[in-house]
């Protein structure tokens, strides 16, 4: 006699789609011109004093992704590479070793001119705000898209082939992220869009290319670096500190260096 159930459940079951590399990352791009978009269109309309709050609530929300990402200090794998008092030396080291070579090039003011370039060829007319405005929102957005552990480990997952699922949820709270950001600090928000197709991109194809295998301990590093450096980007939203944050993005590429380091000793 026929299983039915089985059956049934045979005919419902699809077979599982492979999703192209790269979909994540032009899904982020695409959701933070939409949500920026709807951002202006309504920005305008808001008074100041909603415009402030809302950006100190996104500072607390990024405040909360940073402590997120910065527990990856304690890490089985992390602890287990480098002993129990290693982690928080090594993402201090990182930091410091991170900040000096970013200020020696001065990475804040590169960053900055980037988005005083972008500005002068992407936008015609005043939206509310001048250069420093635009600046402003362009660096900001960049930094809180681009410096958490998704975009990082959503980029690599998706090169390594381990699909687009971490970069897709990335894209809906991008999406929401940019809407807030783009009513509060304008339209250099949107410009964002392309740090975040750079960077993933980039990423990506390290994915790619290194194939799987980047230990544990390393990433583990580099969120929890990562974490600290977007508490440095809640800080500015809250306007409780403005020092150059960009500065300190070194310290992502110094970090899996001193684990590796430090591992091998």
């Amino acid at each position: 006699m026929p299983d039915y159930a089985e059956s049934s459940s045979a005919r419902t079951r699809f077979p599982e789609v492979p999703v192209p590399i790269g979909v994540g990352t032009l899904t982020n791009i695409l959701t933070i011109l939409l949500g920026s978009g709807l951002g202006l269109l309504v920005g305008h309309r808001l008074p100041e004093r909603v415009r402030t709050t809302v950006t100190a609530a996104l500072g607390l929300v990024t405040l909360l992704l940073a402590g997120q990402a910065a527990v990856a200090v304690s890490d089985p794998a992390f602890v287990d590479a480098v002993g129990t008092q290693a982690p928080v030396l090594i993402v201090l080291g990182s930091l410091a070793i991170g900040g000096i070579l970013g200020s020696l090039v001065r990475l804040e003011d590169r960053v900055a001119s980037v988005g005083g370039w972008l500005r002068g060829r992407l936008v015609r007319r005043d939206h509310g705000g001048g250069n420093d405005r635009f600046v402003e929102g362009f660096v900001t957005a960049s930094l809180v898209f681009c410096v958490g552990p998704l975009t990082i480990l959503g980029s690599l997952n998706e090169g390594l082939g381990r699909g687009a699922e971490q970069l897709l949820v990335k894209s809906v709270l991008d999406g929401f992220a940019s809407l807030a950001f783009a009513a509060s600090l304008g339209v250099g928000v949107m410009a964002s869009a392309l740090s975040v197709g750079l960077v993933q991109g980039l990423l990506t194809v390290v994915g790619l290319l290194i194939g799987d295998v980047v230990p544990d301990a390393q990433l583990a590093a580099l969120t929890s670096v990562g974490g600290l450096i977007l508490v440095g980007v809640a800080l500015r939203l809250l306007d409780l500190a403005r020092f150059p944050v960009a500065d300190l993005l070194p310290a992502l590429v110094v970090a899996p260096l001193l684990v590796t380091a430090v591992a091998a000793f």
